[in-house]
Parts: structure tokens; C-alpha cells; sequence
């Protein structure tokens, strides 16, 4: 053994060996606070395995699992199962896992993580949202949140419950990492290319967004299947309130970036309605592998055998002044492609308009639309719009159409697919527990979000 080598052992002994056995074990407590130790509540919804499809430095790879025993919970193992054994960048979560019907009162009683993830049936989740804001613990919760007006005042609680008891409560708003939606938000703040929001009216909004979504659809590459209790509006929520979260939060995130809302002066809701996809048993079945109708669900049966879903809502309304038109809508399955985006935002100089159709191979695509038909400077005004985005978004281009509109080119790497938008929700959410907070307008426009989807539909079901 060198000299030198000696000498460098011994200064490791010295400065580990001198350490008390209280000092060795708050060290460890130190670096266990660092850790992200993650608690899956009831996992009735596939995007609870979604945030876990990749590994995290910062978070512990032990994940506690609290269920009760049944198809869903399986569900999920069976996913992180797949994520943890695939050929290519295999995830390495040790899922300890609990099943009963006391799963919730376990967890409450050993809360063995320090971020509770919430994604499954919603009739309850505001009220476990509460309960463990009030336990101290962190909270990453896919949408939504609240589906009704009373758990909309719940939620109001418990955030500042979380205030008070200094935690993250958050919820998975993955649209926000889609390339076109984030183009579109940069594109209407370049007043050169865009100007300003038109005035508009419910008859012509400023901004219109329609969703479709299907419920026959894969996952991680397998068909989806979903529990019965999806349909009951009691548990899984109507469109507009569930759905319509995702597409109220893009309204407010692109028109109204970084400005704190209140709901109650900032949201004026015009009208509001509602409307059934029907299904017959054999869709039915297709999709939950359920031969019956359980008897929750008898209340939406006609005609003997078809069941008519909460599946769709329009809510129109005003975000201070601007007028928006939401429509979310669910169909059986997708004739071609899959779920799809359609949205348009109306500025003073163009329209920026998305779409998902047949032409664009079902993926969504931005599209600039010049107010002045002929303008011929109006093409350098696009390239010096893209120059400012290429510094963030290298290689997005646009291409001019022959019908005078223009094409927004974006390069493959960006088009990394819906399930990995989960993953930069986690990394956002990583950061803001590393600063120990949200940015200042999240938990006023969450808020926000969930009046206004909320209150939609109570005004829909009022009629």
C-alpha cells in the first residue's frame, strides 16, 4: 500500500469515523427529506403509472401502494411491470403494495412517502386531496381535481390548507408540453405577427377549443381497459368538468401567461350544456369487459339496453373579457387515428389555428392564418416570428399553402407523444419541491380553472 494511499484512508476513516451514531443517523435523515418518496392512492386511472414511466434521480424507487384488491390495482402493477422490464431504458420501481378496504386509513396512519399521486375514480379524490394536505403530505393529482360545485369548495380548503402546511398541491396538466399548443401561445404574443385578441363574442369567441376523445383507445402500446364506474358521472365526472379542465387551463395559460387570476371577478359563464354519447352492451363490453350494466349505472340506461354517457359539454364564457368557447366530446372509438385537438385563437393581424384531421395525418398542426388576403410582407413577418422561437425551438419552420395560409413545420424530435408529457409534468413538479414552492399564479388559476368547469356545469345541469 502507498504512502499516499494511506494517508488518503485514513483521512476517510477520520472523517466518518469520528461521526457519533446520532450524528451518522441525521445525516441519513437529511438525505431521506431530499429523497422523493412517492405514495399511489387507489391507482383507478392509467395516468398514475404514466408519471412512473421513466426513472428519476430524485425520487426513491421504492413506491408505496395503497388499494383495494381488484382489477385496477392489478392494472397498474401490470403496467409499471411492463415500464420495469421493456428492452429499452428499463425503470426500476419496487412497488410495495398494500390491498383492503382500509387502504386509505393505512396510509394516513404510516404515510410512508411524502408525495401522495392521485389518478383514479373522483368521487373521493378531492376528499383524500384534503386529507392529505391535512397529514402534511404533498400532493401530484391528475385532473381533476374537483367535479362538482361542493368539491370545488373543498378544494378551495384544502389549498389553503397546503399553504399553511407549507406543501405542493398540484395537479397533471400535460397539454401544456404539446409542441403546437406551446407554439400557438408564443406565436399570439408576437404582437408584430399576431396583435392583439380580437374583442369577439359568444357567437364569434376569441378563442375556441373543441376536444374528442374515444373511449375504445391503447395504452403503452395495449387496449385499454377501463372500469365501469368511468361512466357514472357521479364517480368519473361529466366532460366538461373533467376533460374540460385540461382545455380551461391551456385558455388561461396561453391567453393570460404568468398573471394571477380571481375566479371570482375574472370568469363571467354566458351558458353551459351537456349531452349523452350513447353505447350499446356490446361497445359496453368492449371497453370495461363487463357483460352487465352494474346498477349504478342503471339511471343513464334507455330503451332497455343503451347507455347514454355524460360524455359531452359546451361551456361558453368570458376570462377577463375575452370570450372562450370550450366543447369537450367522447365517441366510442376513432375511425382513423385517435384522440384530437382542434383550436383556434383570433388575433387582430392573423388566426392561429390547430388542427387534427385526415390532412395532417392525425397529428395536430399549427396553422397561420393572414387577416389580409395578399399581403406580401406578411411572409417576412413569419420568418422573423420563427427566428425569435428558433432560440428556444431550434428548426421550427413554416411552409407557405397554396390557399395563402402557412404551414408551422415543427422537427420530429419534438413530437414525443402524450404519454411522455407525463414525465415533464413530474420534472416540473421535481423542481418546484426543490423550491420549496409553485409559481405565484398556479394556485390562483387552479382555482380559476376549477370555478370555471365546475360552475359550467352546474349551470348545464340547471337546465
Amino acid at each position: 500500500m502507498t504512502k499516499r494511499f494511506t494517508v488518503l484512508l485514513a483521512s476517510v476513516v477520520t472523517v466518518f469515523g469520528c461521526q457519533s451514531p446520532s450524528e451518522k443517523k441525521a445525516d441519513m435523515q437529511q438525505n431521506d427529506k431530499k429523497m422523493v418518496k412517492l405514495i399511489t392512492l387507489d391507482p383507478g386511472h392509467f395516468h398514475a403509472a404514466l408519471v412512473q414511466k421513466k426513472n428519476y434521480p430524485d425520487i426513491d424507487s421504492n413506491v408505496y401502494v395503497y388499494a383495494p384488491d381488484g382489477p385496477e390495482v392489478e392494472a397498474h402493477l401490470n403496467l409499471i411491470k411492463q415500464y420495469n422490464t421493456r428492452t429499452e431504458d428499463p425503470t426500476h420501481w419496487n412497488e410495495i403494495v398494500y390491498k383492503g378496504n382500509d387502504f386509505a386509513e393505512k396510509m394516513f396512519a404510516e404515510k410512508k412517502g411524502n408525495v401522495v399521486v392521485l389518478a383514479g375514480n373522483n368521487r373521493l379524490k378531492t376528499d383524500y386531496i384534503r386529507r392529505s394536505v391535512d397529514s402534511g403530505l404533498n400532493v401530484l393529482a391528475d385532473k381533476p381535481m374537483a367535479i362538482n360545485s361542493a368539491n370545488f369548495e373543498k378544494l378551495v380548503t384544502a389549498f389553503q390548507t397546503a399553504e399553511k402546511q407549507r406543501v405542493l398541491l398540484y395537479d397533471i396538466m400535460t397539454e401544456r408540453s404539446e409542441i403546437t399548443n406551446i407554439l400557438q401561445k408564443e406565436l399570439m404574443h408576437d404582437s408584430t405577427l399576431f396583435g392583439e385578441l380580437k374583442k369577439g363574442s359568444e357567437k364569434d369567441p376569441a378563442v375556441f377549443i373543441e376536444s374528442i376523445h374515444y373511449f375504445f383507445k391503447n395504452v403503452s402500446g395495449k387496449p385499454l381497459v377501463r372500469p365501469t364506474w368511468f361512466f357514472d358521472p357521479t364517480q368519473q365526472g361529466d366532460a366538461i368538468a373533467d376533460v374540460g379542465t385540461h382545455l380551461v387551463d391551456i385558455v388561461q395559460w396561453q391567453c393570460l401567461p404568468n398573471e394571477v387570476l380571481n375566479y371570482q371577478n375574472d370568469i363571467k359563464i354566458s351558458s353551459a350544456k351537456i349531452w349523452p354519447t350513447p353505447l350499446t352492451p356490446t361497445q359496453f363490453k368492449s371497453i370495461t369487459g363487463s357483460d352487465s350494466y352494474p346498477e349504478f349505472l342503471k339511471p343513464y340506461i334507455s330503451n332497455d339496453s343503451i347507455l347514454q354517457t355524460h360524455a359531452n359539454g359546451e361551456m361558453n364564457y368570458t376570462l377577463k373579457g375575452i370570450p372562450v368557447k370550450i366543447i369537450a366530446r367522447w365517441d366510442y372509438k376513432a375511425a382513423a387515428g385517435g384522440d384530437s385537438h382542434h383550436a383556434i385563437v383570433k388575433g387582430t393581424k392573423c388566426t392561429l389555428e390547430i388542427r387534427q384531421t385526415e390532412k395532417e395525418n392525425y397529428k395536430p398542426v399549427l396553422y397561420i392564418l393572414p387577416l389580409k388576403k395578399g399581403d406580401n410582407q406578411f411572409e417576412g413577418i413569419v420568418q422573423e416570428a420563427l427566428k425569435k422561437i428558433d432560440a428556444s425551438y431550434p428548426g421550427v419552420t413554416a411552409e407557405k399553402q397554396t390557399n395563402g395560409e402557412w404551414k408551422v413545420v415543427v422537427p420530429a424530435k419534438y413530437d414525443i407523444g402524450h404519454e411522455a408529457h407525463f414525465a415533464q409534468v413530474m420534472e416540473r413538479y421535481l423542481q418546484y419541491l426543490k423550491n420549496h414552492k409553485l409559481p405565484d399564479w398556479e394556485v390562483p388559476n387552479m382555482l380559476t380553472k376549477y370555478y370555471t368547469t365546475t360552475k359550467s356545469l352546474e349551470m348545464a345541469m340547471k337546465k
